[in-house]
């Protein structure tokens, strides 16, 4: 994400932060819960979890079956 839009109409996070926060969440195992009050920054927090959910965390190690 090379853009960072300021969005600073909740908590004075920009898009990139909702992303990320969506991102880790998704990693985390956390349910789903994007801003209400702010729908660009709600749009960047799902795009972020979908994204967490088909990628593995960098903490994640894989197992190998061997």
């Amino acid at each position: 994400m090379n853009k960072t839009t300021k969005n600073r109409l909740i908590s004075g996070m920009t898009d990139e932060d909702w992303f990320n926060v969506g991102k880790s969440d998704a990693w985390a195992g956390k349910s789903k819960v994007p801003p209400e009050q702010d729908a660009q920054a709600a749009s960047m927090y799902d795009l972020g979890y979908s994204e967490g959910e088909i990628t593995h965390p960098p903490t994640e190690t894989k197992k190998d079956d061997n």
